[in-house]
This record gives C-alpha cells, structure tokens and sequence, in this order.
C-alpha cells in the first residue's frame, strides 16, 4: 500500500536532513516501531499488521533524519517480470510519508535516484520502470519533476504500449482493488492524510499536474490511489532529475 511522499519543493535546500538506505532485513524493531509511529501521526486508517505485512514485501527502505529525528521514510520493492515476450524490472513504491517540517528538503529524491540507480547497474540492458500509487498530489508531482514522460498525464495520452503496460502491472499486483477503467486502486482498508496534511492550498489546484491528479482522483481524500507508470531510464529524466543524478554521484 503507497501513502504520500510530501514533496512540495524537492529542489529546496535540505539543511541538516541526511538520508540512508537499508536493507529491509537489517530493521530492528525499533526502526519498524519508529516508521509505524511516524505514519501513524500523519495517516488515518493505519494498522500495526497491515503495516508489518506491506513491509514485509518491500526490499529496501529509505529514512530522512533532521537532528537525528526520523522525519521521513519510503520502502520499494524491486521485482522482474515477462512482458510481450521480454524480461523487465519493475520498482514498486510502497508506505512513503515526509513530515511537513521536511517538506521541500531535496534528500529523499536524490537518495531515492541514488538507489534506483545502483539497482538499474546490476542489469543495465533490461528495461526498468518505476510503478507508482498516488493518494496525494505531492506524490504525483514528483514525476513531471524528475520525469519527461510518464502516465497518466494532462497533456497528453499514453500510447497502446505503455497503457497496456501499465494495466497489466496493476491487474497483476492489485488485483480486484484495482478498476481499470478510472485507473484507481480502491483499497478496502485504506490509508487517509490527515487534517492539513490532505488539504489543497489555495493557488496549488492552477498547476496543471495538480488540477489533473485531482480530477483523475477525485477520491483521494477517501483513500484512493492513482496507478502511475515511468519509464526509469536516464533518457527519460527531466534537466531536474539529471541535476539529482549529479548530485547523488558527488
């Protein structure tokens, strides 16, 4: 189950936020009860065995620390599978939530590029994409930052390939919760943003890209998730995402 990375600005200084990546495994019971505790304060809806098993799934998990307080966290899981005859990689974003006093800070993305990057090395002649759930619209801003092309979008319609792509990954993994039609996953325990956490800022509803995901999802508030599909290689980043490239390379 996805949630919402805040990312109103992912390209604001980042202060003193650092950011690590782990292997699932390696979590302590005390990572995992920290990570539950900070999901729990922004999202209704959350369940200590819902949680364990969601992550249970995921391969890797990225923390955000400010003054050495967890403010952030994202899990993925990175998985192979046959489409149209050939092998692909697929990386699925599971539980993400930004704390709104991190929002803006640059270190979740970069790491999260970092890692994917690593992982696209180990098998650089096969495609990779990057399946996405969207509940909120800062989640869903995070592709036209860091992407060129990516599906659904305001402006323009997939091609056959890429819709037929994107409705197969999601009928595999979501199964009945998933309406193809609408391109929503409706799941029947659902997460909720909080308070001001889910509310639109006045002005923010004029950015093309919000003004869509809204209309696409008009059921967000409840819990519903918009399926969003990116091809993952370097042709595909946007000026910004080869800036984050950089920087996670220095």
């Amino acid at each position: 189950m996805t949630t919402t990375p805040v990312l109103d600005n992912a390209l604001a200084p980042a202060s003193t936020d650092s950011a690590t990546s782990t292997l699932r495994t390696a979590l302590t019971s005390a990572d995992r009860a920290e990570m539950l505790a900070l999901l729990e304060r922004y999202f209704d809806g959350v369940s200590e065995t819902q949680f364990a098993h969601d992550l249970a799934e995921k391969d890797w998990v990225l923390r955000i620390r400010r003054d050495g307080r967890l403010v952030g966290f994202s899990t993925l899981q990175q998985y192979s599978t046959e489409y149209a005859g050939k092998r692909l990689n697929v990386i699925y974003s599971g539980d993400t939530i930004m704390a709104p006093e991190a929002w803006g800070a640059p270190v979740l993305a970069r790491r999260w590029i970092e890692l994917v990057h690593a992982r696209r090395a180990l098998r650089p002649l096969e495609p990779w994409y990057w399946l996405l759930l969207s509940s909120g619209f800062r989640t869903y801003r995070f592709l036209p930052l860091f992407w060129r092309e990516f599906w659904p979008r305001h402006d323009a319609e997939p091609a056959a390939g890429p819709a037929a792509l994107l409705t197969t990954l999601a009928r595999a993994r979501f199964g009945r919760c998933f309406n193809a039609t609408m391109g929503i996953v409706r799941f029947s325990q659902p997460q909720r943003l909080r308070g001001d956490v889910a509310a639109i800022p006045e002005g923010r509803a004029l950015d093309p890209h919000v003004r869509f995901f809204l209309q696409r999802n008009p059921g967000h508030a409840a819990g519903d998730e918009l399926v969003c599909l990116t091809d993952l290689s370097d042709a595909n980043l946007t000026a910004a995402g080869r800036r984050m490239v950089r920087g996670s390379r220095q």
